[in-house]
């Protein structure tokens, strides 16, 4: 096993390893560390360097940097092992660096994620203005239903997380947005089904889908776009973390 001493390494490593700036730190780790594996610049057998070392380095909580590894683990980049000569590893045969089928995020994907976030965008600026008590409501449930999947297959998941975004267009009280955040979003699920969902992923995920319908009762339009900006760039990043370039 081999670990990255700062000394040893180069300007690729550095960057890997350089301050992740907010708001999206979990999801920006994530990438940082899952495109490092996939390129092999951290190398199968690599020792990562201990929790508070590179919680420190990044420049995050370590809570943070505990989600984001945990979600390596569990789309197979990672393992962790106990013991005095245990720790962090690049796994011996990480998921992606093998040859690997399906659409590549590239232009195409692209062009999606940029549909997605004007939709998702335009139909915030809405609901706050629109919604109404009962529209809230009915988010706020869908919340609750994706809580509930946690642990279940990421299907179940998924179909509660897809009313939720068709929810929001709902509350706009606008058919027209409505269609266009329905295909919007069987565009995302051709995209996302393509990775590994880790648990942690989907749990940040909704909870910053309760986060945005406490704003929209608040009437806080600059919040909820924020918000739901940084949702996006979250999925953005998680996608290029864990499908190939």
């Amino acid at each position: 096993m081999t670990q990255p001493g700062s000394s040893e390494r180069g300007p690729a490593l550095d960057a890997v390893f350089k301050p992740v700036q907010p708001p999206t730190t979990f999801e920006e780790t994530v990438e940082r560390l899952g495109t490092a594996i996939r390129l092999g610049l951290l190398r199968p057998g690599t020792r990562l360097p201990p929790e508070r070392v590179l919680a420190d380095e990044l420049r995050i909580s370590r809570s943070t940097l505990r989600q984001a590894l945990t979600t390596l683990v569990q789309s197979g980049h990672l393992v962790a092992l106990r013991g005095r000569s245990g720790g962090t590893f690049v796994s011996e045969e990480p998921p992606l660096t093998r040859e690997t089928e399906g659409p590549r995020l590239g232009s195409e994907a692209r062009a999606v994620l940029d549909y997605r976030v004007v939709v998702e965008i335009g139909a915030t600026v809405l609901a706050v203005e629109r919604a109404e008590e009962k529209d809230l409501d009915g988010l706020d449930r869908l919340t609750a239903d994706m809580t509930l999947t946690q642990g279940a297959s990421f299907e179940v998941y998924r179909r509660a997380d897809v009313r939720f975004h068709i929810g929001l267009a709902e509350a706009c009280h606008s058919p027209r947005l409505v269609v266009a955040m329905t295909e919007v979003q069987g565009q995302m699920t051709d995209l996302i089904q393509r990775v590994s969902h880790p648990d942690e992923v989907l749990s940040h995920s909704n909870g910053q889908h309760r986060r945005l319908v406490a704003l929209l009762r608040r009437r806080d339009t600059a919040r909820a776009v924020r918000l739901m900006r940084e949702h996006c760039e979250g999925t953005e990043h998680i996608l290029a973390a864990l499908m190939p370039d």
